[in-house]
């Protein structure tokens, strides 16, 4: 090995860096080949414990310490010997050999040698020197700006500590990230971060362990390069004192790149992987390079950090590996307060400022970013200034940038030629609405000249500050922030003529409809000029602007967007709860009642899902507008919930604007004569907002009917909506399932039921945790009140004991109850029992479900008894998933032919086997059994009992439903059945053949049925195997008028393009028929009453 003088560069930092380029599994290997060196007898080794536990560096420091001088690196070379890492060797003797060649004469004194090394080495000084000038400057200028000094201040307090811990080692994996993102909105400071990022390295207070070199690439620049070579690119703030640039690229690992504003490049990334360039000394376009370097293919041990705005991520993430991405939120609640305070030295216009961006969420939001803060603060200083109301002003996100705009044109010098003309208005807006539909954010001169700006039309606009040049990259020009591109793209569809004039190059952005559907999900940079958009449709807006800029705009989008709100509002699926908040925060934007009056009249049922305080004011204002409103769907979540984990009393928050925003979206229950229903589910109110809720509730004009209360927490045990049952007068249906209220909370809904003013009809407790400890309440409730007549107990740990005592309820004359459900309350054969007695005596009780408990033959032999007696009169029985056997059939099929009032029979998921049916079908077809709906899905039949069951079909004049789903019973079981279909006495209308082992060899029978049978409406061949072929003979019956079949059940998504095509054409030409997987409506009159209580 070559001695040098001095070895303290390799020693003390070149090993480390051939340590960084180890992958971990190598780097432990390293550590356990390590434990066992020694280079000489009086040499120790270092000890175990301390090489285990060490980190790259700490190893390195070890290494230098118990192996001086060169020793260290005869260690690590031996050590990669062994290891087979021969490129590794290779490299790391090169470059000592080539180092050795250039020290001085070994008679030189060691400082000059040091010196020399250094010089000849490029230990970074002069590259950190021109960095440090570069970047002062680049701060600098940004503080001339006016802008910085406060913006800089907030991004160094909270974004210095953020910097130090980038690219940290992950605690699960000990390896630290090679790719970083940096996400954020426009102006939230992420270039100012990653240029103190390059200042503090430059000084030596950053990554100085990390990275040997960072390299600072900004997007504005390379976007006007053509072709270079990697290394070229990066040349330009390399000096030449460093030596070749090439030399360092040997040692990737300890390299930063910085892609600063990947969202400003001009580039589509769609190049294939396999194209793209290793090589960083070749040629090739920038785009090429960028791609290369992104996706790892050039560089790949070099580590990344990329800044974007959050609208480019998409286009981002898929060239990106293993990244850990960073999103900066902007400055805190306090930090904006504080921020507004310094802004203005007189404290009471701060106070009133904040006060009011306070009461506007979206522009109290927006002011997170310190630009945008600083456009506020100026525009409402220049406000207060004229005594003008700021109130008004921070209305809406559009009033304010309309006032800002404003005041920039007022502003200018009188002794200008003059504002923009409307051509010049119409190109620069045409500019920004382009420019934001391709996420273009900076423009070049060729851009400025397709858009029919020269140079003096550019001057006015820069001259206002609404453009502005950039004063480090030549022919660069941005609008002064986003928002204000943003604001100027709305007004391209405003101004006569301009959206209606189509741009082939870009077949979207001037199509009015498009803007209209585009969504924040899909869509996210067009949602401020969206939003922008809809506060231009007020009037008072529009006449600000057309006096600012002596121009004239149309309202006629807005007669569009109505047309366009017509279709939203008549189509026939329900817009989801994503789509109705963002349509009420662009109606917000208006503030025009008119207009949104018209919008919402188009709506009877709304879906809201509100989980920022932001959603309250939109929601609030939109629904008062909602003249038609008959159904609300409401989800809250998050708003209430820090509230509810404070350690203050609610009273402390009641002036708070959020239960204001609250109470007065709560308001429509008694604003809106024609709502009825109220969903409010997987919602967490506190105690304060439910008393809000119930008030409203219990208003003289509150008309609801039909109240769902679902997964919703109670923190008052009831009371409220107990009081609101006594107040309001048509509240008849009342459904809390899935709410914790306890056995608590079901004796304050009791003693509510047992008031005399209690007008309640139905009731479902399911999923409520109600125990035993309830059911006496319950059952006292059940003779008091003179209106319930339906009760859901469903999925309650009530046990027999519970039953027991509901029975004696049940038995009362004056109990009123027609329709129970118990499944899934832990009932056994002494339940049925004690409810047997019931059914005898009971003489209003029509409907009783018991599925899902474990009844067995026993308790299906109590039931079957009670249902031979002549005084019970039980419509409908649910005994699905009941645990019991073919031993049951037979007492079952006496009740049936002795029982002259049950209808509905559900026998699904027991184990009756084909004998079983068989004993059943004894009494179906007998002309004294009154069954219509009888479900047998999931009872181990198979075709043996197929004939019997056709037999049933054909003698029994009343049977109108039969569910036979999920049982073997093969085509040639069906054939039996599809035959009885035929026969003129057959009355079947709904008939269930899902998952039966059915292929397409039963289609030819199912075609004859169809043709014939003009009765049946209904019927479910989903999840079996029918081919292309035999779909198109079916196709030919559905399309015939002589088939009178409603719904057929049927997956489509589950056969070829070619078979999907004919099903819809069969839609297309038969339009009483529709296609559709689940065929099951769960209404009442197909015997689903407990399925939809």
């Amino acid at each position: 090995m070559t001695h040098l003088s001095s070895s303290s560069f390799f020693s003390d930092f070149g090993l480390l860096l051939y340590l960084e380029e180890l992958n971990r599994e190598e780097l432990i290997r390293f550590k356990s080949l390590l434990k066992n060196e020694t280079l000489q007898p009086r040499s120790g080794r270092i000890p175990w414990s301390e090489v285990k536990k060490a980190k790259r560096k700490d190893l390195a420091d070890l290494m230098s310490k118990y192996y001086p001088g060169e020793q260290a690196w005869e260690v690590a070379l031996r050590i990669f010997g062994k290891m087979n890492l021969k490129d590794l060797c290779e490299r790391a003797k090169a470059e000592i050999n080539w180092t050795a060649q250039t020290v001085r004469p070994e008679d030189t004194t060691a400082s000059e040698v040091q010196g020399d090394q250094e010089a000849v080495l490029g230990d970074g000084a002069e590259y950190r020197t021109q960095i440090r000038e570069k970047f002062r400057i680049m701060l600098d200028k940004n503080h001339l700006l006016g802008k910085s000094e406060n913006f800089c201040h907030e991004i160094a307090q909270e974004g210095r500590e953020l910097l130090e811990r980038l690219f940290d080692e992950d605690v699960g994996t000990e390896e630290q990230p090679q790719t970083v993102v940096l996400q954020g909105a426009a102006g939230i400071g992420k270039t100012t971060l990653v240029r103190m990022m390059m200042l503090d390295w430059a000084q030596g207070n950053l990554y100085q362990q990390k990275f040997t070199y960072v390299f600072y690439l900004n997007a504005r620049e390379i976007n006007q390069l053509r072709e270079r070579s990697f290394v070229q690119l990066l040349s330009k703030d390399w000096p030449s004192t460093e030596g070749p640039i090439e030399r360092i690229m040997s040692q990737p690992s300890s390299l930063l790149f910085i892609i600063d504003s990947f969202d400003e490049l001009n580039f589509a990334f769609e190049e294939p992987e396999f194209v793209l360039c290793a090589d960083w000394t070749q040629v090739h376009p920038v785009s090429f390079l960028m791609s290369s370097l992104l996706r790892k293919v050039m560089l790949p041990e070099s580590s990344l950090l990329v800044t974007t705005k959050l609208t480019a991520w998409k286009k981002l993430k898929p060239l990106l590996k293993n990244q850990h991405s960073i999103q900066l939120l902007g400055m805190s609640e306090d930090a904006r307060q504080e921020y507004i305070y310094q802004f203005f030295e007189d404290q009471s216009w701060a106070l009133q400022v904040f006060s009011s961006l306070r009461n506007n969420v979206m522009l109290f939001n927006m002011c997170k970013v310190p630009a945008v803060c600083w456009i506020v603060c100026n525009c409402l200083e220049q406000q207060m200034e004229k005594g003008g109301n700021i109130t008004l002003t921070c209305k809406t996100t559009t009033s304010l940038f309309a006032c800002y705009i404003s005041n920039l044109l007022t502003q200018v010098d009188r002794s200008f030629p003059g504002l923009p003309s409307q051509t010049q208005l119409r190109s620069l807006c045409h500019l920004a609405a382009k420019g934001v539909w391709t996420m273009t954010y900076v423009f070049y001169k060729e851009n400025l000249r397709r858009h029919g700006l020269v140079k003096s039309d550019v001057s006015i606009f820069l001259d206002t500050n609404i453009l502005q040049k950039d004063t480090e990259y030549e022919n660069c020009y941005v609008f002064t922030h986003l928002h204000i591109q943003e604001f100027f793209a709305a007004m391209f569809y405003v101004l006569p003529g301009s959206w209606n004039t189509r741009d082939d190059s870009l077949q979207s952005f001037d199509n009015l409809e498009l803007v209209l559907e585009s969504s924040s999900y899909k869509d996210p940079h067009l949602l401020q000029m969206k939003c922008f958009l809809f506060g231009l449709l007020n009037e008072d807006r529009m006449k600000q602007l057309e006096e600012t800029f002596n121009c004239t705009m149309s309202l006629e989008v807005k007669w569009t967007i109505l047309q366009w709100m017509e279709t939203l509002g008549n189509s026939e699926q329900l817009p989801s709860h994503l789509i109705f908040l963002e349509l009420f925060f662009h109606l917000y934007e208006t503030q025009d009642d008119v207009f949104v009056s018209q919008a919402m009249k188009y709506f009877q049922k709304v879906v809201i899902s509100i989980y920022e305080e932001i959603h309250l004011p939109l929601s609030s204002f939109c629904l008062k507008h909602c003249q038609c409103l008959r159904t609300m769907k409401l989800m809250v979540t998050e708003v209430f919930e820090k509230k509810l984990n404070s350690s203050f009393p609610p009273e402390t928050w009641a002036g708070s604007h959020v239960f204001h925003w609250w109470q007065d979206l709560c308001s429509v229950l008694h604003t809106k004569e024609h709502l009825r229903e109220v969903i409010l589910c997987h919602s967490n109110l506190d105690e304060l907002a439910m008393r809000i809720f119930n008030q409203e509730l219990r208003h003289p004009n509150c008309k609801l009917q039909k109240l769902l209360l679902r997964f919703t927490s109670f923190p008052d045990d009831c009371q409220g909506i107990s009081s609101s049952l006594t107040h309001n007068q048509n509240l008849i249906h009342l459904d809390l399932k899935g709410s914790d209220i306890g056995d608590n909370g079901a004796k304050s809904l009791c003693d509510a039921l047992k008031h005399p003013d209690c007008k309640l009809q139905n009731l479902s407790l399911e999923s409520c945790d109600l125990t035993t400890v309830c059911c006496l309440n319950i059952s006292k409730a059940l003779v008091r009140s003179q209106s319930l007549l339906s009760l859901n107990l469903s999925t309650n740990n009530l046990l027999d004991d519970g039953v027991k005592l509901l029975c004696e309820g049940l038995m009362h004359p004056n109990c009123n109850l027609e329709k129970l459900s118990l499944e899934s309350c832990g009932l056994t054969v002494a339940g049925c029992e004690d409810l047997s007695l019931v059914l005898i005596s009971n003489k209003r009780l029509t409907h009783l479900c018991l599925a899902d408990n474990i009844l067995g033959d026993g308790g299906v032999k109590f039931m079957s008894e009670a249902l031979k007696h002549p005084q019970c009169i039980l419509q409908s029985l649910v005994l699905r998933r009941c645990h019991f056997t073919s031993l049951s059939s037979e007492s079952l099929s006496a009740s049936l032919l002795h029982n002259k009032s049950l209808t509905h029979l559900d026998l699904g998921s027991n184990c009756l086997q084909d004998d079983g049916v068989k004993l059943l079908c004894d009494a179906f077809r007998h002309p004294s059994c009154n069954l219509q709906d009888l479900e047998l899905m999931g009872c181990v039949l198979t075709s043996a009992c197929c004939l019997d069951l056709a037999s049933a079909i054909v003698n029994n004049p009343n049977l109108q439903s039969l569910d036979l789903g999920n049982n073997d019973l093969q085509d040639d079981g069906v054939k039996f059945l599809f035959e009885a279909l035929r026969h003129p006495n057959c009355n079947i209308q709904r008939l269930g053949l899902e998952h039966c082992g059915l292929t397409s060899l039963c289609c030819q029978d199912l075609s004859s049925t169809l043709s014939s049978n003009q009765g049946l409406r209904k019927i479910s061949l989903t999840l079996n195997t029918l081919e292309r072929e035999e779909i198109m003979k079916l196709s030919e019956v559905l399309r015939s008028t002589e088939c009178k079949l409603q719904v057929l059940g049927l997956c489509k998504e589950a056969l070829d393009e070619e078979a999907q095509k004919l099903l819809e054409a069969v839609g297309s030409s038969n339009l009483h028929l529709a296609v559709k997987q689940d065929c099951n409506d769960h209404e009442e009159e197909d015997g689903s009453w407990w399925r939809c209580f």
